[in-house]
């Protein structure tokens, strides 16, 4: 199979058959044998009954109910799981990302080498206040904590060889950091694509401007990640230890000048500095316990189910 789209939705009925419609003539037109993997994430209106009759009518049309709302990104997880196609390409479903990109997209990906296209959507329409400027300072931040050269994170519209999708996890709210994730996972030759972006024709955005909060953190996150993920005790160990160190310094200090040079009278626990290194010496091994259990629960943990499916077509 050449392609597999996978489009993540929350009440989008009124914009799929139209979307379903000019999928099928971008492939039809190129002669791709492709699928299309539809997760409807809890969505609340007749989307999913819009996705079985459209199933019915192609049956290159799939579809992955969730019983609630678990996110976009558990929406893509899914969908991953699920797609067989030698490229992999995802996009919103509210038609503000174009079908006709798709050629072009396959064609970097599976012809000319890229692990990964992301998509630039360079003139948007959407509100420069509530969402472009937001979204350049966003973007600015990623480039610079992640070293991923890209000029838009937040785009929907991307490409991937099937290779990269089955070997990354997309958890919490990182699908804007997918690209982050396929670095850290070898995955180097990530390119980026100009696209159309077209304005929303029905309904209204689901994400609000906690989104960019949230990205923020997420950031750091991946960032944290990327460097102490499989060794935690390099990071809580190492700061634990050193915090641990100078509070001890300090304390015996004070014990050799009371005990030896007597330069003051004072009770050494009437001395601010007592305190001083008390506190860093329980925060130091605080750290290096949140270390070890760090360490513990990396080597014990097993793969919890992070969302329930209603059902598949």
């Amino acid at each position: 199979m050449n392609i597999s789209l996978v489009i993540p939705l929350l009440n989008e009925q009124e914009s799929l058959p139209e979307l379903s419609k000019w999928i099928e003539k971008v492939m039809t037109s190129h002669n791709f044998s492709y699928e299309v993997l539809f997760v409807d994430d809890g969505s609340n209106d007749e989307s999913w009954e819009t996705i079985q009759n459209l199933s019915k009518s192609n049956p290159n049309i799939k579809g992955i109910r969730f019983l609630r709302n678990y996110g976009k990104s558990q929406g893509l997880h899914a969908g991953f799981a699920k797609a067989q196609g030698d490229v992999v390409i995802t996009m919103d479903a509210d038609l503000q990302d174009s079908p006709d990109e798709i050629p072009e997209l396959y064609d970097l990906v599976y012809n000319q080498g890229y692990d990964l296209i992301s998509g630039w959507k360079k003139k948007r329409y959407d509100s420069v206040v509530a969402k472009n400027l937001p979204s350049k300072l966003f973007n600015w931040a990623a480039r610079k904590i992640s070293g991923v050269k890209l000029n838009d994170f937040n785009c929907g519209l991307k490409a991937y060889k099937n290779v990269v999708i089955k070997n990354i996890e997309v958890s919490g709210e990182m699908h804007r950091y997918i690209p982050v994730l396929a670095k850290n996972a070898g995955f180097s030759k990530i390119g980026e694509k100009v696209v159309i972006h077209q304005a929303r024709k029905y309904g209204s955005s689901k994400f609000g401007m906690d989104r960019f909060v949230n990205g923020f953190l997420d950031l750091i996150t991946i960032w944290f990640i990327s460097k102490f993920g499989k060794r935690p005790m390099h990071f809580f160990g190492l700061l634990g230890s050193l915090m641990f160190f100078i509070g001890f310094t300090l304390a015996l200090y004070m014990g050799i000048d009371k005990l030896f040079f007597h330069t003051t009278a004072r009770l050494i626990t009437n001395r601010p500095e007592f305190y001083i290194a008390l506190t860093t010496m329980i925060i130091g091994t605080q750290l290096f316990l949140a270390g070890f259990l760090g360490e513990i629960i990396l080597r014990t943990k097993s793969n919890e189910e992070r969302y329930k499916i209603a059902e598949t077509l």
